[in-house]
């Protein structure tokens, strides 16, 4: 990759981000696009917190503006924890690491490393190929000295980061710590969710199972127990239910307007329905069926959280495979599907997650590796003689090599964090927070694997193929000198990682034309309520988590690359605290 092609993708993505970030400050003062921007603070939740948008059309309204940039790094943590959360205040910390780390070694670079990798004699043969590698620890010779100036670099920029994440994590904990004291009182905190509960032989139920077996071992902290039934049937007569009345409305509605006899009759038969259905909604909540419906899971509740915590992580039974006993998750948390799980499915369920997990991975090595031929131009032209039409239009090649490998390869990478959560939910999780978690790490580790090896394997390769073919032998050593080759193409990645994607999510652009699609065809003439969604944990950290590692890695190697990050972190904080108080 050339300079000019890093230019070429410098100038694109900054100019998408400018234009995204107007466009942002423009449609934002819309008071049609409140329900995009403002969708928490219109919610019943913070109906005392009111808008000031311009209803009348009048200048300002249209004026682009950049007041909310600076706000961003105004707002106290305090706030953002009290009013956001405590994940959110992470979340916005995370950007905090990336900009005092990166920015640190920025001037480290700039001042000792980036000289003394210049300003070198070299005898690579890849100097006169690779422009940028003036600026890499490629231009410094095979045992000269001048490498303990990044030994050295390479330390300091360890301990530092160690030191910083350590100061990070003692900070979260006191912060979590005083948290968990405010918050003594949950129910949650005294509940146990029991799982595999037997049958009793006596009077072939599970609930009289629970209550004997905790009355007799846990007398003295034992409280009471509920247990958990299947509801599939009843939420489907509840939404009928609700879909009737619904259609009841609609038609007296429509009886007033005609005052016809034939709606009179509709009326009747849809209210003999509704009924018909509630009478069924009575039938299963009866005791009898209640019985037959019972799920081999209860929570348990106790007297104190301490005995709960005893009862959640000691072993219950003889035999290790009834009465599963763990922590309660909030009741807003559960995933009330999962627990209907069987657990001797639970293994096989995990071990399906991981090969599908693996399966995605090896399917997506073909897109990452066409994508490196896509930034290795001057190889593809030996290989693809048709490319060589590009170089007939002037700058074209510059953009293809530049911008469109990192373009492409972020456009494919946008599905994958949808894809690993439903992955999660299908593992079992019993809490939505768990299949986040498992979410967060198979997305992390699918970039780490695909996005950073892969395209750093595939682009020596593709690089050096004709040495390999010759000298096999000389393969380890060939890799090693042509990793720093691919410092320019991760240079790309975060550009358009940071400038176009920060940009995009905050632009919100497919939910504004969705929400005019929707307003023009189904939902005309319904009321526009908020777009409440939960804040996409398991897409954004795995993706700022790359970056960090990508960084971190090529501090040394190619330190030209740690201004881009400062600024990736820089835009990443203030896109994502405006999106935690969209969606927070």
């Amino acid at each position: 990759m050339t300079p000019e092609s890093l230019l070429a993708s410098a100038s694109i993505n900054i100019g998408l981000a400018v234009v995204a970030l107007w466009l942002f400050s423009v449609l934002k003062k819309q008071p049609r696009n409140a329900v995009v921007y403002y969708a928490r603070r219109l919610s019943d939740r913070h109906h005392h917190r009111p808008l000031s948008l311009h209803s009348s059309l009048c200048l300002p309204r249209f004026l682009p503006s950049v007041a909310w940039i600076p706000r961003a790094f105004r707002v106290p943590e305090d706030e953002i924890l009290s009013r956001h959360g405590l994940d959110a205040l992470v979340l916005i910390r995370l950007f905090k690491f990336g900009i005092r780390f990166f920015l640190l070694c920025s001037l480290l670079g700039a001042s000792l490393l980036l000289p003394v990798d210049y300003y070198n004699e070299s005898d690579l043969p890849t100097r006169k190929e690779y422009s940028m590698d003036a600026f890499t620890i490629s231009n410094i010779t095979r045992g000269s000295n001048k490498l303990w100036v990044h030994f050295s670099c390479l330390w300091f920029i360890s301990f530092y980061a160690l030191f910083l994440l350590h100061k990070e994590y003692k900070e979260i904990l006191v912060i979590r710590l005083q948290q968990m004291k405010e918050l003594r009182h949950r129910a949650d905190q005294f509940t146990v969710l029991v799982r595999q509960v037997p049958l009793c032989p006596e009077h072939d139920t599970r609930g009289c199972t629970v209550d004997h077996f905790f009355s007799k071992h846990h007398r003295f902290s034992y409280h009471s127990h509920q247990m958990l039934y299947d509801g599939r049937d009843l939420e489907y007569l509840l939404g009928k239910q609700k879909k009737l009345k619904k259609e009841i409305e609609d038609k007296r509605h429509t009886d007033m307007l005609s005052n016809g006899s034939q709606e009179h009759k509709h009326i009747s038969t849809s209210e003999e329905k509704l009924r018909e259905i509630t009478n069924m909604i009575y039938h299963l909540q009866s005791e009898t069926m209640l019985r037959e419906k019972e799920l081999p899971v209860a929570f348990v509740t106790f007297k104190s959280r301490r005995n709960a915590a005893l009862a959640a992580q000691t072993q219950q039974h003889s035999n290790p495979l009834e009465l599963i006993t763990e922590m309660a998750p909030e009741p807003r948390d559960v995933s009330w599907r999962n627990l209907a799980i069987p657990q001797k499915i639970l293994p096989l369920n995990k071990i399906g997650v991981i090969l599908a997990a693996a399966l995605l991975t090896i399917f997506f090595a073909i897109p990452v590796t066409a994508v490196q031929g896509i930034a290795k131009y001057e190889k593809l032209k030996k290989w693809f003689p048709p490319a060589m039409a590009i170089e007939f239009i002037p700058g074209l090649s510059s953009v293809v090599t530049g911008y469109l490998p990192s373009a492409i390869l972020k456009g494919f990478m946008y599905i994958i964090p949808f894809a690993m959560l439903g992955l999660a939910y299908l593992g079992g999780s019993i809490c939505k927070s768990n299949e986040e978690i498992k979410a967060c790490n198979m997305v992390f580790y699918f970039l780490m694997g695909n996005v950073f090896f892969l395209s750093l394997i595939s682009g020596s390769l593709l690089d050096e193929i004709g040495e390999y073919l010759t000298h096999p032998r000389d393969i380890p050593s060939h890799l090693a000198a042509a990793v720093s080759a691919q410092a320019e193409f991760f240079m790309t990645y975060i550009l358009t990682d940071g400038l176009s994607g920060f940009s995009l999510e905050i632009l919100q652009l497919g939910l504004i034309l969705f929400d005019i699609i929707r307003s023009y065809t189904y939902g005309r003439g319904k009321e526009r309520t908020p777009y409440l969604f939960s804040f996409p944990y398991f897409r954004v950290i795995p993706t700022v988590s790359l970056s960090i590692m990508i960084g971190m890695i090529y501090a040394v190697v190619a330190p030209l690359m740690l201004p881009f990050l400062v600024g990736y972190f820089c835009l990443g904080y203030i896109v994502y605290f405006n999106q935690v108080q969209i969606l927070l």
